[in-house]
């Protein structure tokens, strides 16, 4: 089964975003070693306790010193961005890394209605109307579609012809994956002919119905003549199950925090957690879904994971290490979510 890393780079107490951000540098390096195929960082706005905002700088940063991975995007929100623009950032990255890059599109914005709104302000509509007329147009451009890498497209403009490239010439043209969590999303990526991802690791209901509506609708693309699905989880792993919840709870802290409608501050330490007071919407906020998240033991979470990509005829299956952290770890690594990586290759990879 192949094994690929998503990383929200999330950022702990005692962090700073610079600290952060090594931390997921040194473990992309760490996923590189391993044998993990590919490596994504998402697009989120105006979350003081996540660092991934823009994921077109970021590859660049997390890729320097890496061999094999491949990087790309879980994903950028096409409502915040107009086509060309992420088609020229995502043309510059493969020519840096020629071959390793992917391009996740999400429909949402990412982010909260004001957030949203100030992103959008000097681009027409509302962005999530248009997304497969941007998703095709983004395709075109990046030679996925009927034009062959590095011809020009045809496009109109109020009402007249232009040809348009995106710049600069590409050898080699990204992979482009749609994500979402519902009908639309699914059958949108199975028209397109394009590999789907399912928000799976938000603890979404309906997966198995989703899927199915994508695999029943796709027609088959140049770059895809098959429907591939990658499947995104959470996951905790320790050498015992106790340690293993431990490291655990910062991160479902911060899933209560997020599902209760509180302030998502930076995450506690396992310490912290220790005489943690839960407050009543905490406690009572509702929980993800069982298979958004894995924690235990290596042969536990790999026997876990792997039952639920058979069960969902994934293609892949995208871990997001979610590991706590001590208070006495090093604050530019993430050691804890390292040995997840490790611990979880040694049984799968």
């Amino acid at each position: 089964m192949k094994l690929s890393v998503l990383d929200l780079i999330p950022l702990r107490s005692g962090q700073t975003s610079r600290d952060a951000l090594l931390a997921s540098q040194a473990l992309a390096h760490e996923a590189d070693r391993l044998g993990y195929t590919r490596y994504w960082v998402a697009e989120h706005h105006n979350m003081e306790a996540i660092v991934s905002t823009v994921p077109a700088v970021l590859i660049p940063f997390l890729a320097e010193g890496t061999s094999q991975i491949r990087f790309g995007s879980g994903g950028v929100m096409l409502a915040n961005h107009a086509p060309f623009a992420v088609a020229e950032q995502f043309a510059l990255l493969s020519e840096m890394l020629p071959g390793r890059v992917d391009l996740g599109l999400g429909r949402a914005p990412g982010s909260d209605q004001l957030t949203a709104a100030v992103l959008r302000q000097a681009l027409p509509g509302d962005g999530v109307q248009n997304y497969v007329r941007d998703v095709t147009l983004l395709r075109e451009l990046l030679g996925g579609g009927e034009t062959p890498v590095g011809e020009r497209v045809h496009v109109e403009i109020s009402g007249r012809p232009f040809d348009l490239s995106a710049t600069p010439a590409m050898s080699t043209a990204p992979d482009i994956w749609l994500l979402g969590s519902s009908a639309y999303s699914a059958e949108a990526a199975g028209q397109l002919g394009l590999p789907y991802v399912f928000a799976n690791h938000f603890g979404m209901p309906g997966i198995d119905e989703t899927l199915r509506l994508y695999r029943e609708s796709f027609i088959p693309s140049a770059s895809f003549p098959e429907p591939r699905t990658l499947v995104p989880v959470n996951v905790v792993v320790a050498e015992n199950a106790e340690e293993a919840n431990k490291l655990a709870l910062p991160q479902k802290l911060s899933n209560a925090r997020l599902r209760s409608g509180g302030k998502v501050e930076p995450q506690a330490t396992v310490d912290e957690m220790e005489n943690y007071d839960w407050a009543a919407r905490e406690f009572m906020a509702p929980a993800p879904g069982p298979d958004s998240m894995f924690v235990g033991t290596p042969e536990h979470v790999a026997e876990g994971i792997s039952a639920l990509a058979t069960r969902l005829g994934a293609d892949e299956v995208m871990v997001s290490p979610v590991a706590g952290a001590y208070a006495g770890d090093d604050v530019d690594r993430g050691v804890r979510r390292e040995e997840s990586l490790r611990l979880l290759a040694r049984e799968i990879l």
